[in-house]
């Protein structure tokens, strides 16, 4: 003989509804979301500079983590970087080296027997400085660069908003042309960074790349300003 499930359904049915009613179940509870931490929460991070970060131990971009001895590094070029371009050259000395000075390359090729060397109180004070220094020689002509310290920086320097470059090299040479890039042998146990723009103007197709490689050695209280190296396009 066949029973009927009616009543037995009902009856769970209606415990079930008493039930609810007296343990009512917490349907507003959500799962708690845990959030990576904000970019201002990361120790040891690196100077604003927009751009591809290549280092030569890896020789890869910045999509890779950079090994933590290059944050000092690259936060030191990146403070001498934005100091240059608001033209603060108080800020810019406190980085040379006290006892070296700094020198000075106008093309890739270091000769630190030829190329002009300041101190940091020359770079201090180098908007009142109206001395014509004689800092080499022009690509091609061959003609003596002799020009004022502010009109070298303007020109040599900081002839771009090196801020923006769009790649940049730690201890790796970006770009380079016909000129010998020979400024690990120039200054040996030192480090660089390398700023470069590998084109202003899509016209010129990249012949008018041009790149600033700010050069350190360490001191006692950090990386030290020993040189300045402008690189560009030659014959």
């Amino acid at each position: 003989m066949k029973r009927s499930i009616f009543p037995a359904a009902a009856i769970c049915l209606l415990i079930g509804f008493l039930l609810g009613g007296i343990f009512p179940f917490p349907w507003s509870l959500r799962e708690t979301v845990i959030l990576p931490p904000t970019p201002s929460a990361l120790s040891n991070a690196p100077a604003p500079c927009s751009s591809s970060v290549t280092d030569s131990s890896t020789q890869t971009e910045s999509s890779t983590p950079l090994p933590p001895d290059n944050f000092p590094l690259l936060n030191t070029a990146c403070a001498v970087l934005h100091a240059l371009k608001e033209e603060d050259y108080g800020q810019v000395a406190s980085f040379v080296h006290p006892e070296k000075g700094v020198t000075f390359t106008p093309y890739s090729t270091v000769n630190l027997e030829q190329d002009l060397t300041l101190s940091a109180a020359q770079i201090q004070g180098l908007e009142e400085d109206p001395r014509v220094y004689t800092w080499g020689f022009e690509d091609g002509r061959g003609n003596p660069i002799q020009m004022t310290i502010s009109q070298y920086v303007d020109r040599y320097v900081f002839n771009q908003d090196y801020t923006q470059a769009s790649e940049i090299g730690i201890d790796q040479i970006m770009i380079s042309g016909n000129a010998l890039e020979n400024i690990t042998t120039a200054y040996p146990g030192c480090r660089f960074v390398d700023f470069c723009i590998p084109s202003i103007d899509p016209v010129n197709e990249g012949l008018d790349w041009c790149s600033l490689k700010l050069v350190f050695e360490l001191g006692e209280s950090g990386w030290l300003l020993v040189g300045v190296v402008h690189g560009e396009w030659t014959i």
